[in-house]
C-alpha cells in the first residue's frame, strides 16, 4: 500500500476477499519497523546471557488488508487502484502474534502500536527510497 501511495506501483492487489474474516481479507499483525529493530537489538542483548530461544514479535492484534489500504489512503490523502485477485495457496485467514514471551523475557514494549503511524511512516520511507 505504501508503494502504491508513493507512486511506485500502479495498483495494490488483494489476494482473496472471501476469507472467514469481517471484511473477507486476511488479517495480519503489522509491526512498525522501529519496533521490530528494537526487538532485534534486545534479542542480541538477551543472547549474551541466555540460550537461544524463539519469540513472536508483534502487537498481538491484527488488521485486515482492506483496513491497511483504507488507513494508507486516509493518512496520505492519496487514492490508488486496488484489485482483488484469487487467494494465494497456503495463506491463512488470520496471523496474529502472541507477544507475551518477548515482553516478559526482554522487557520489549512497542512504541508505535498504531496503524496510522505505521502507514504514515511506511509511506514517508517509500517517498525517499529509490528503486533500482
Amino acid at each position: 500500500a505504501s508503494e502504491c501511495a508513493a507512486g511506485k506501483r500502479d495498483k495494490m492487489y488483494i489476494f482473496g476477499d472471501d476469507y472467514p474474516t469481517e471484511d473477507g481479507t486476511c488479517i495480519r499483525d503489522y509491526i512498525h519497523v522501529d519496533d521490530l529493530a528494537d526487538a532485534h537489538i534486545r534479542a542480541i542483548k538477551y543472547l549474551e546471557n541466555n540460550p537461544s530461544d524463539i519469540f513472536n514479535c508483534g502487537y498481538g492484534r491484527g488488521y485486515s488488508v482492506k483496513e491497511v489500504i483504507d488507513v494508507m489512503k486516509k493518512v496520505t490523502g492519496i487514492k490508488f487502484e486496488v484489485e482483488v485477485s484469487g487467494r494465494r495457496e497456503g495463506d491463512p485467514a488470520v496471523l496474529v502474534s502472541d507477544n507475551k514471551k518477548i515482553k516478559s523475557s526482554m522487557n520489549w514494549q512497542p512504541k508505535y502500536d498504531n496503524l496510522e503511524i505505521i502507514c504514515k511512516s511506511a509511506y514517508e520511507w517509500e517517498k525517499i527510497m529509490e528503486w533500482g
